[in-house]
């Protein structure tokens, strides 16, 4: 297999980033109008940036960050379920002081790290993994040798670090990851090293590790 470049990108601010509430895989919120704007400034940082595929996750705040990219670059936009953000069952849509109050065992639970546990209705840190690393493999895969860029969110974001920077689940999180940043990979010889962390330069006033995108230590912007 060549080597693969995948440029991974966390969509733009939502409202519940702003508000510190839990997305997850099937809860969604609309883009601020900040985060319409960091998808704007996405679609002129990439359209002369030689990207010949672009994959993105089919939720909602991933398709408005994604669509944009589309229309600079002329790429049809590839949308994946398996890049969807961890499943947090009863937890989406809620802030963690929610989550404390209504489900105080279950938020220890949650805060303990462990990559076993599930939340009610949700997937585990683990499973998670799993589910991420197997499609980007596929799409390094199926695109070798190509310039890939990849619209998905927090979480995904942390699995591929962590397992480029050869980190745990259970490690606490010691990276940013920012709305609408950009996060260079290569797939070679079959290991993902990284390549740049967290470029927002085509950000005008920067872009924040914004809200709760997953909500989990482990893999996630929390």
């Amino acid at each position: 297999m060549a080597d693969t470049g995948i440029i991974l990108i966390r969509h733009g601010e939502t409202h519940w980033n702003r508000e510190g509430r839990i997305q997850g895989s099937e809860a969604d919120s609309d883009l601020t109008p900040l985060g319409r704007e960091q998808a704007r400034c996405l679609a002129n940082r990439l359209v002369d940036d030689g990207i010949r595929v672009l994959y993105s996750s089919d939720l909602g705040r991933t398709r408005a960050t994604a669509a944009p990219i589309g229309a600079a670059t002329g790429l049809a936009i590839v949308h994946d379920k398996a890049l969807r953000e961890r499943a947090y069952g009863e937890f989406e849509g809620r802030t963690f002081a929610e989550i404390e109050s209504g489900f105080p065992a279950e938020y220890a639970r949650l805060r303990s790290r462990d990559p076993h546990y599930a939340p009610p209705r949700g997937e585990s840190a683990a499973q998670f993994r799993e589910r991420v690393l197997a499609a980007l493999l596929a799409i390094a895969a199926r695109e070798s040798g190509k310039r890939v860029a990849v619209v998905t969110h927090g979480g995904v974001l942390g699995i591929l670090y962590r397992e480029a920077m050869g980190m745990t689940l259970e490690a606490r999180r010691s990276y940013s990851i920012a709305n609408a940043s950009l996060n260079h990979f290569r797939f070679a010889d079959g290991r993902w090293v990284l390549v740049a962390w967290g470029d927002v330069a085509h950000l005008p006033a920067g872009s924040a590790d914004a809200g709760v995108e997953s909500g989990n230590s482990q893999a996630g912007p929390a």
